[in-house]
C-alpha cells in the first residue's frame, strides 16, 4: 500500500467506535506514525465519569493541552516527515466542551482554546466512524476500562448526536463516512482494503462506506 502524498489523516467518531484500532492499522499500512490520544494520562477523566458536573472543566482543559502538544509536531514537521494518522482532531475538543461545560466555564474554556490552539492543522483526509449507541456501549464494556463503567448511557447518546451534527456540516477536508457497526477493522481484511482503496481515490467532498440506514 502506497502512502500517496498524505501528510496527516484523522480517524474520528464517538467513544468506543474503533478509532484507535483503525488509526494504528492505517499508520502501519502507510509506513507512518500513529498520533493517539492518551485518555489514561488525563487524571481528571475517571473523576469526570463519577461526577461530571464537578470535573468537566479540568478534564476538558487537560485534554486540550494534551492535544495541542501532540499537534505541534505536525505543524513543525518538514515535507519528508512520515505520514501521521491520528485518532482525534482538535475540533473535537470544542465539541466535548460544549457538551459538558456550563456557560461560564465554556466562556473561560473558549478564551484558553483561542489562545493556545492557534491555526488548526487541516488533515488530508478525515474518516468518520459511526455506530449506534447500543453497539458503542457493548464495545466499551468489552474493553473493560474501569472508569468507563461509570459512563452514563445518556451522555454517550449526546456524544453521538454531537458528532452527527458536527460532521453534517464539516467540509474542511475530504470526508469518508463509515458505518462501523458491524466492521472489524482489526481483523476484517476485506472491509479494511475497501476503506483503504476509497481513502486513496477520493480527492474532495464526502464519501460513504456501508452507510447507516436513514
Amino acid at each position: 500500500m502506497a502512502a500517496r502524498d498524505f501528510r496527516y489523516i484523522v480517524v474520528e467518531g464517538p467513544i468506543g467506535v474503533g478509532k484507535t484500532t483503525l488509526a494504528k492499522r492505517l499508520a502501519g499500512s502507510l509506513g507512518g506514525e500513529a498520533l493517539l490520544e492518551a485518555p489514561g494520562d488525563n487524571p481528571f477523566l475517571p473523576r469526570f465519569y463519577r461526577d461530571p458536573r464537578t470535573n468537566a472543566l479540568p478534564t476538558q482543559l487537560s485534554f486540550l493541552f494534551q492535544r495541542v502538544r501532540q499537534l505541534e509536531g505536525i505543524r513543525q514537521s518538514d515535507l519528508f516527515a512520515p505520514v501521521r494518522v491520528g485518532d482525534f482532531m482538535i475540533e473535537k475538543d470544542r465539541l466535548f466542551a460544549e457538551l459538558t461545560l456550563d456557560a461560564d466555564e465554556l466562556a473561560l474554556y473558549r478564551q484558553v482554546y483561542e489562545r493556545i490552539a492557534g491555526v488548526a492543522v487541516t488533515p488530508d483526509r478525515v474518516i468518520y466512524l459511526q455506530a449506534p449507541v447500543d453497539v458503542l456501549l457493548a464495545r466499551i464494556a468489552a474493553r473493560g476500562i474501569a472508569y468507563e463503567e461509570d459512563m452514563d448511557p445518556r451522555y454517550l447518546d449526546r456524544v453521538v448526536a454531537a458528532y452527527t451534527h458536527f460532521f453534517h456540516h464539516y467540509d474542511a477536508a475530504p470526508l469518508v463516512i463509515v458505518n462501523a457497526a458491524e466492521i472489524d477493522f482489526a481483523h476484517g481484511d476485506a472491509d479494511y482494503t475497501q476503506l483503504f482503496d476509497l481513502l486513496q481515490s477520493v480527492s474532495g467532498g464526502r464519501h460513504y462506506l456501508n452507510p447507516l440506514p436513514l
